[in-house]
Parts: C-alpha cells; structure tokens; sequence
C-alpha cells in the first residue's frame, strides 16, 4: 500500500470507527440521557473492535504480534488503546463539561479521536502488529 493509500485508508477506518463510537454513545443515551459513562464505554468498545479488525485486515495486511498470538495481539491493540482513549475521553468530557452540550461533546470526541488515533498508528505499527524477532 502506497503511502497516500495508507494515509486514506487509516483516516477512512478511524472515520468509520468513530461513527461506530458516537452512533452506540448516541444509542446508551437515547435509552439513558444520565448514562454518560456508560455510553462512553460502550462507544469506546465498539470503535475498538471496528477499527482492530479494519486496520489487521487492511493496515497491517493481516499480521499480528507473532509471540503474543491472535488473543494477545488483540491484548496489545487493546493495551495501546488505554492511552489514546484516555486522550478521546479527555478531549469529549472537557468539551462536555464546558459547554453541557451533546453537540460540544461530540466535537471534543471527534477531536479526541482525531489525536488519539494518529498517537495509536504509531504505537501499533511499533509495539502490536510486528514478527517476532530472535529467541
């Protein structure tokens, strides 16, 4: 893949995992406007298995982390993503607290992911999707 391609096709799937995210968030508090948190986590989980199987299947063409086998290098992915979640829920609660809009945090999130997933590509390419080396 070329490096425009990868650029693209990194942006496309970060933008489908986030559509994933909000459309859950926006599910949780449709059935509990209180349910913040809960839509957090739950938007949180569903982008993070979206954009594990996109990126394996396309970014990384189907490698994983040799040593730490399939489970594992999900364990890795999901490892990686506790720092930039950690960005995206910074960016989306500030905004939330801020401005107590639902239009405010979804642009604090979309921002927060925008962040959290250029730090993540780096961190994956790096730590999660590489052979193993000399035992």
């Amino acid at each position: 893949m070329t490096g425009l391609m990868l650029v693209l096709s990194y942006a496309g799937f970060a933008v489908l995992a986030t559509l994933a995210n909000l459309a859950s968030q926006r599910a949780v508090l449709a059935l509990s406007p209180g349910g913040l948190l809960a839509a957090l986590a739950l938007g949180t989980l569903v982008g993070l298995v979206v954009k594990y199987w996109l990126d394996r299947t396309w970014i990384f063409a189907g490698a994983g982390n040799q040593r730490a086998g399939e489970a594992g290098t999900f364990g890795l992915y999901a490892a990686t993503g506790v720092i930039t979640t950690m960005i995206f829920w910074g960016f989306e609660s500030a905004a939330w607290l801020i401005w107590h809009s639902h239009l405010a945090r979804e642009i604090g999130a979309v921002a927060g992911l925008a962040i959290g997933y250029l730090v993540k590509y780096r961190l994956d390419r790096r730590y999660v999707f590489v052979a193993a080396g000399p035992a």
